[in-house]
């Protein structure tokens, strides 16, 4: 028989609820979602709908209130290498240069010195910042640092990326050129990438699947399938239709947030 593929992630009947001072908060409620190995989820939604708190679970730091998460079959019990974190601020270390930086995580794992080196020099080379190796967080641009980033999670064996806004400081054309790049990466390294994003036609360029969160508490309240094939023109007809369905869903949900059915939270 053909050996069937594990999903890469499964989410079943998870909740989060926050202590506040009245009792608790709602943040999510009930998601159940299937994610397969290489595959591209962007998740877009009001502020406050719970996005993050999803990816943070993801990543492991934070634990579901109820229900389960697997990351190829396996219980997700806390942070690991094979889930890498993107965040909007970047997150490096500043006391530490580009090399060290990407380098950090087989460090820690204790690999050899010449493989720690080795992995560090392909992952800058993969991000095109090998001529910057030696230079701090504080002599980066934004868009480097992002690099960076990317780099460190990429070189500590991570099959899951999950991206948190990591875009969202960018000028316009560092962001459209950081887009390009983490599709290239996405295609030669086989990753699974789950991305929040606020940006519908960012969601549209990038994901293979697009999910609208619903907001008080957070829900999956649409799963589109963007069939466009790759790469994908921002002035098509047929982009700028899934655009429009999109960010109507989206204005949906926003409206229902500001009639206070939302919940103030990431």
């Amino acid at each position: 028989m053909p050996e069937v593929k594990q999903p890469q992630l499964i989410i079943r009947r998870v909740t989060k609820r926050f202590p506040v001072v009245a009792g608790e908060v709602e943040a999510l409620g009930c998601i159940d979602l299937t994610i397969e190995v290489g595959q591209f989820v962007c998740l877009i939604g009001a502020s406050g709908c719970g996005k993050s708190t999803l990816l943070r679970i993801l990543a492991g730091f934070e634990e579901p209130t109820t229900g389960d998460v697997l990351a190829l079959g396996k219980p997700i019990r806390g942070p690991n290498s094979d889930r890498g974190m993107v965040f909007q601020d970047y997150a490096l270390f500043p006391w530490m240069t580009v090399k060290q930086n990407v380098g950090f995580g087989p460090r820690q794992r204790q690999l050899p010195r010449k493989e720690v080196e080795s992995i560090a020099e392909k992952f800058m080379k993969l991000v095109g910042l090998e001529q910057f190796a030696d230079r701090y967080p504080s002599q980066l641009s934004g868009g480097m640092k992002q690099r960076v980033a990317i780099a460190r999670v990429l070189a500590n064996n991570a099959s899951i990326l999950l991206m948190d806004e990591p875009f969202a400081a960018l000028d316009a054309l560092t962001r459209e050129q950081l887009q390009r790049e983490l599709l290239q990466i996405w295609t030669r390294n086989a990753v699974t990438v789950v991305f929040v994003t606020h940006s519908v036609e960012e969601a549209v360029l990038l994901a293979d699947r697009v999910l609208v969160m619903s907001a008080g508490p957070g829900r999956i309240e649409n799963d589109i399938k963007i069939a466009l094939p790759r790469p994908r023109e921002v002035s098509s007809q047929e982009f700028n239709a899934i655009r429009r369905d999109l960010a109507r869903r989206l204005t949906n949900q926003l409206a229902q947030t500001s009639r206070g059915q939302g919940t103030p939270l990431a």
